[in-house]
């Protein structure tokens, strides 16, 4: 099922390219069914890039999706056009009065600040408030991830003194999770973060699980016990440049706390093309989440605040996770063996 966007995005012409089916509103509008609605708060600053990669994701679903583009009033944009916002962009205070049943919110190049100190945080903190009434199921980003789990569960953030920089494995917790349905017991996620999140605070606190772990990336996914509110710390959303460009992007600011990414470049030798061994992963996780959300969400969306208010969305889980390997031997790849890279016969 298509995708349906608002009429003459950039990004259209790039899903066209790659053979996937996108309606713009008129096209969609013809077709009698009830879409799903989505809105996607766009914090990164390649809005254009970060849309694409979004809207590939969300296209593998089998559900026509209809999407709205947030931004932020209180920090303005240096990486696109003015026009680019204006023409596809709205603040909280024109979508307040929308219902949605998903809800996405990007990561942001700013982990390492203190969130008080960001530009935004005050606004972002209104938006976690209407959406907590108003979206039936939300999707978070690494920042933004991070962002949410402070501000609505207490889980701080903890700052790093290098990059997680590269692609991670991360083992399964569980195998029938409504998620992670038909993932492997370990899955590759791309990580690019100068902070991470207080596992201690997440296993303390009895509404969150943990759903997917690595050795050294920690947490890679989290959810509610009612799948209400996701959060993905790393980026299974990046296509299979993106590491590569951010790694030359740092290295001509001069950052010294930025490793060269691991388990990226075969014999990790930067002039080789990168593996995308993420990508079936990413694909299953955002076609599980909006399959789920397809299934469980208000045909009425205005009954989101009253199913809220009675802790009614979703599904409860009672399970909890906690981190570690689901094997009994605790194997990790690349460690030992060089499991997933290439090697020189």
């Amino acid at each position: 099922m298509p995708i349906k966007i608002p009429s003459g995005l950039p990004a259209r012409a790039i899903l066209d390219s790659e053979r996937i089916f996108a309606l713009e509103k008129t096209e969609a509008e013809r077709q009698r069914v009830r879409p799903l609605r989505l809105v996607i708060l766009n914090l990164m600053p390649k809005k254009i890039e970060t849309e694409t990669q979004l809207l590939r994701l969300i296209s593998k679903s089998p559900l026509q999706v209809e999407i709205d583009f947030m931004k932020t009033s209180t920090h303005e944009a240096t990486h696109v056009s003015a026009d680019h916002l204006v023409k596809f962009y709205e603040t909280l205070d024109a979508l307040k009065d929308n219902y949605y049943d998903g809800f996405v919110v990007t990561g942001a190049p700013v982990e390492h600040m203190p969130f008080e100190q960001v530009d935004y945080w005050e606004e972002f903190q209104r938006i976690l408030e209407w959406a907590s009434t108003h979206v039936f199921s939300t999707m978070y980003l690494c920042w933004g991830a991070m962002g949410a789990l402070y501000e609505r569960y207490g889980v701080h953030k903890v700052d790093l003194p290098e990059k997680i920089f590269g692609v991670f494995p991360q083992c399964l917790q569980d195998e029938y999770c409504f998620l992670t349905n038909g993932f492997d017991e370990i899955a590759l996620q791309p990580h690019s973060r100068l902070a991470g999140v207080d596992e201690r605070d997440v296993r303390a606190n009895p509404d969150l699980q943990i759903l997917t772990w690595g050795p050294e990336s920690g947490p890679g996914l989290i959810a509610t016990r009612d799948f209400s509110e996701v959060f993905a710390l790393g980026h299974w959303e990046y296509g299979k440049m993106t590491l590569a460009e951010e790694y030359e992007r740092d290295m001509a600011k001069g950052m010294t706390n930025v490793p060269f990414p691991k388990n990226y470049f075969p014999h990790d030798d930067p002039k080789l093309e990168p593996l995308f061994a993420w990508r079936a992963h990413a694909n299953l996780l955002w076609r599980n989440w909006l399959n789920w959300v397809y299934q469980t969400t208000p045909y009425d969306l205005t009954e989101v605040p009253e199913l809220r208010a009675h802790k009614k969305l979703g599904t409860d889980r009672a399970i909890r996770h906690e981190p570690a390997g689901p094997r009994a031997d605790d194997f990790r790849p690349f460690e030992h063996d060089g499991y997933g890279v290439i090697h020189e016969r």
